[in-house]
């Protein structure tokens, strides 16, 4: 059967293990909960917030990030906010999800850690129950505040430790290499948590190096400066070591000029375990799917290619090996009954 790419990718079982549940703040939502706690927001409309989605850099993202986090306030905010993005995961064909949430960018507000972590899990679980679709949540550090905090963030958040699976860094990269932060990965690592980190977005590519090397992260988030070291390349391929690229954000955020000149095509075709991913996607304007479907537009992504990194997806995840042999096994079924024109 012939398929369009959009309902071939839509069907194609894949991960989503980069999005930031704070990122996933829909306009709408931000005015639906600024009236349920009586804050003014500084636009006029849905519309007039959604146009202010224009950003320069990361760091103008950063500054219109945080600040809608602040309509984010007790346990059914983030209840509805992770309810909404699983939601539309599921629709894109999403059957796994590792997500980011920044704890410090609320306990700075006063919302307590437990109150973020409370609404988040019961949406996670609701999805499951609803759905089938697994999902594992990722506390990540802010770098731009000191490994104090990042350390104080942790001991917090160590009482709820089974409702998530490991911890990240994220936020402003240039000035905040990941070497800040070795006492507080290795902390983590010693409670049996996974480790991830934002490295080579903005960054050079030793802060990949470092992210591997001293905080014993097992998946670089983003990476795309990795092309700029041979060696460093040679060394994620080798140690399979799993790259989770969003292009549509690095475009937004002027990594790459447009998808055609995006490197994810290239890095995929050496042997990276490169997967697509969304960010923050109500503010890059493009879920899953919408990355899915754009990457293989600009770059002329091929069947294989696109089930290719389905595949990487799953085997990236921190998901258990009878589930990755299943959901690959589910993902060749489907690649040979469904053509792709």
């Amino acid at each position: 059967m012939i398929k369009s790419l959009e309902d071939y990718v839509k069907g194609l079982p894949k991960a989503e293990l980069h999005v930031h549940v704070e990122g996933t703040l829909e306009p709408e939502l931000a005015f639906e909960l600024a009236g349920k706690h009586r804050i003014a927001l500084p636009y006029a409309n849905v519309a007039a917030l959604r146009r202010a989605y224009d950003f320069s850099d990361l760091q103008s993202f950063l500054n219109i990030y945080y600040a809608g986090a602040n309509v984010l306030r007790d346990a059914d905010d983030f209840h509805a906010l992770a309810q909404a993005y699983l939601r539309r995961a599921h629709a894109d064909g999403v059957v796994h999800v590792e997500m980011f949430f920044d704890p410090q960018t609320h306990s700075e507000r006063g919302v307590p850690i437990g109150a973020v972590i409370e609404g988040l899990s019961r949406a996670v679980a609701e999805a499951r129950r609803e759905t089938g679709l697994t999902a594992s949540l990722i506390l990540c550090f802010l770098r731009h505040l000191s490994a104090a905090s990042a350390l104080d963030t942790l001991e917090s958040a160590l009482p709820y430790a089974g409702a998530f699976i490991g911890v990240g860094l994220d936020s402003t990269e240039l000035g905040n290499p990941p070497s800040k932060f070795t006492a507080v990965f290795a902390r983590a690592r010693r409670e049996g948590l996974r480790a991830v980190a934002h490295a080579g977005e903005e960054g050079p590519p030793a802060y990949i190096e470092e992210a591997l090397d001293l905080l014993g992260v097992e998946r670089i988030d983003h990476g795309v400066r990795c092309e700029e070291s041979p060696e460093l390349v040679e060394r994620l391929v080798r140690e399979r070591i799993p790259l989770t690229v969003c292009p549509l954000s690095n475009v937004k955020l002027r990594v790459f000029p447009t998808l055609h000149e995006h490197n994810l095509k290239r890095l995929l075709e050496r042997g990276v375990c490169v997967t697509v991913n969304s960010d923050d996607p109500a503010y890059f304007g493009g879920y899953l799917l919408d990355n899915f479907v754009g990457v293989a537009r600009g770059l002329g992504l091929r069947q294989a290619a696109l089930t290719a990194l389905a595949r990487n997806s799953i085997d990236g995840a921190f998901l258990d090996e009878a589930a990755k042999r299943h959901w690959n096994a589910v993902i060749t079924a489907y690649s040979a009954e469904s053509a792709l024109a």
